[in-house]
């Protein structure tokens, strides 16, 4: 049996190498993409990629993106333009809950962690590579490892699938090591984020 792989030393390795490099940063939400963003802004140009067509609730999607377009406003207070290093720059993509639900047909009753969140996190991740690879970043990630709920295995698996296809790298991670979702739960609270109980799609709603 292959050992089970170490993300947060992969990752780590990569930051050693230093260079500034480009990132393209998949957010679930604010609160989750306050620790990574606060982790990794000394490390990377990044661009943090807005794409979430799992949130099932227009009004919930809307409260989510502005949450997040503020947390990156006030991340870059102290900062006088763009072109300084730790400047966060934001990409909203387009809201497309019809992919998500046409995706999910069939898995309605998946348990949470199943099948149906594995397709969802190939949705997110797909979009994220796509605009990773015509935007010429050096890297893609995504926050949602961040979570204790999430499988790191599960999307590290599908990130470097898609890092293959697209021919841009994938960035390794399990950002919930090293206190990484505790301190997003502090950062949360210095900067009063709306945190959410739920994921954003009907099912984990009802579950």
């Amino acid at each position: 049996m292959a050992a089970k792989r170490n993300y947060q030393k992969e990752l780590e390795a990569i930051l050693e190498r230093g260079g500034a490099k480009t990132l393209l940063l998949h957010s679930c939400c604010a609160p989750c993409s306050s620790y990574v963003l606060e982790y990794l802004r000394s490390r990377f140009q990044i661009t943090v990629f807005y794409y979430n067509p799992n949130i099932t609730e227009a009004e919930e999607y809307r409260k989510r993106v502005r949450e997040q377009k503020r947390l990156t406003g006030q991340m870059n207070t102290l900062l006088q333009d763009s072109a300084q290093p730790g400047y966060i720059r934001m990409l909203e993509g387009e809201y497309e809950p019809d992919l998500f639900l046409r995706m999910a047909a069939g898995r309605e009753n998946d348990p949470e962690g199943g099948e149906r969140c594995a397709g969802c996190y190939a949705l997110r991740l797909r979009k994220t590579a796509e605009q990773a690879a015509a935007g010429g970043y050096d890297y893609f990630a995504t926050t949602l490892t961040i979570s204790p709920m999430k499988s790191a295995e599960k999307l590290n698996e599908i990130g470097e699938k898609l890092a293959a296809e697209y021919g841009v790298s994938y960035l390794p991670s399990d950002f919930k090591k090293k206190n990484g979702y505790r301190r997003s739960v502090e950062l949360s609270a210095e900067y009063g984020l709306y945190r959410q109980n739920y994921c954003g799609c009907v099912y984990s709603q009802l579950q």
